[in-house]
């Protein structure tokens, strides 16, 4: 039975945010769906008053969350005007000055200011609006004229303050275990930061105590041995013992190198190398090399190469190194021909081989140099081709624009 593929995990369709708008948005509604009615008959507050004021004070804690000086004006009108629209026979038999639906729109309008803004705003929410809500029996002392409706009045006075009360604590206990928990993810990514961090400095050390101990000791024995060939065997003629001159400096020049990365693998903040790096000017030197090898390299330089970025510098002389390297190793004895072309737009670099006498020239297999040189290219923004040729050698074609790196470099760096 072919197994089923599991489903990917859907994304949320809305946003914590969103819904929180939209819970609030719902309970704002309903307290208006419920105040207007209830204002307009057990209050005897006309229905156009009831129905904007009723908007206002109902409103307001959605409002509270982009606008909270807009929203505080506006629920503070509306709680104020409200009672004040009450007539004396009706309020004395319904709680007043604050009905049942707005004393729950008070303690969500404060709620949501604490909650957003922080515990001085919603303070401040909270005691305006409880003072405005004492000069209701001030001002209307017919409704409070008898004890009863005095103490009901007080009682109804003391439920809302105690509830906006209760829900300003609420607000402020949620708010803060928000924030610790964000506070907490944050450190938990800023652990898992450097915890990647370290473990990526520790295998940089690794790597390059590894190539210390092994390659660049390996290293300088061959250089030492070579150097010291011409006096621990006399009977070599001057041929061989430049010959071994030769082997000798071009292990002083790997182990140059080898120094190069092991600092640049042992940088824990990735500062950028101090030490000159090579480039086109120093294409030359390296053919010479070669050539002290016993391979005949054709160098053909057209153009001012002394021109380009840094960066295409060091990427044209590391191509030029690794296709060499492959000419001499895939194709030996084979003639090898080199053309480095600096335009206005792009540096193209061409290496062939020719068709080596003994066997036929192979696809490197099995290496990374030519991905290597493919990733250093393409990095660049360039293009990057290599393959046998119709004549039976081999063809690396690498093409490094230099105007996009120039103005990348420009904009980065304004003093240019």
């Amino acid at each position: 039975m072919a197994r089923r593929r599991p489903r990917p995990e859907r994304a949320p369709r809305i946003s914590r945010r969103t819904g929180v708008l939209v819970a609030v948005g719902a309970v704002c509604l309903a307290l208006f769906s419920i105040l207007v009615p209830l204002q307009t008959v057990l209050y005897g507050t006309p229905l156009p008053l009831a129905f904007i004021l009723g908007a206002a004070m109902c409103a307001a804690p959605l409002l509270a969350i982009s606008h909270p000086r807009w929203a505080v004006a506006m629920f503070c009108v509306a709680a104020f005007t409200l009672p004040l629209l009450a007539t004396s026979e009706l309020a004395t038999t319904a709680p007043w000055p604050w009905s049942v639906p707005a004393l729950l729109a008070f303690a969500l309008f404060v709620g949501v200011v604490t909650f957003v803004h922080g515990a001085r705003l919603g303070a401040f929410s909270l005691i305006l609006g409880a003072l405005l809500a004492l000069t209701a029996p001030l001002l209307r002392p017919e409704i409070v004229a008898t004890t009863p409706t005095a103490g009901s009045a007080t009682a109804d006075l003391i439920v809302t303050g105690s509830v906006a009360t209760a829900t300003y604590l609420v607000a402020i206990l949620i708010a803060g275990r928000v924030r610790v928990s964000a506070e907490l993810v944050r450190e938990r990514e800023h652990s898992a930061l450097e915890e990647s961090r370290r473990a990526l400095v520790e295998e940089r050390t690794r790597i390059a105590r590894e190539l210390h101990d092994v390659i660049a000791h390996s290293m300088s024995v061959i250089q030492v041995q070579a150097s010291t060939a011409r006096y621990r065997l006399p009977e070599i003629g001057e041929a061989e013992a430049s010959e071994f001159e030769s082997i000798a400096a071009t292990a002083r020049s790997s182990l140059t190198e080898m120094r190069r990365m092991l600092g640049v693998l042992r940088t824990e903040d990735q500062a950028a190398e101090l030490t000159p790096q090579q480039g086109l000017a120093d294409i030359p030197a390296l053919v010479d090399s070669i050539r002290r090898a016993g391979v005949m390299v054709g160098l053909e330089i057209t153009g001012s190469v002394a021109d380009a970025p840094q960066t295409v510098q060091i990427a044209a002389f590391r191509i030029v190194q690794e296709a060499l390297s492959n000419a001499v190793r895939h194709a030996s004895g084979a003639a090898v021909t080199l053309r480095v072309q600096a335009g206005a737009e792009a540096i193209v670099i061409r290496i062939r081989n020719a068709r080596p006498s003994s066997t036929p020239a192979a696809a490197p297999s099995g290496g990374y140099g030519l991905r290597g040189m493919r990733e250093r290219v393409e990095l660049l923004g360039g293009m990057f081709t290599a393959g046998p040729t119709s004549e039976g050698g081999w063809e690396v074609t690498a093409s490094l624009p230099t105007a996009d790196i120039v103005d990348r470099e420009t904009t980065m760096d304004p003093s240019r």
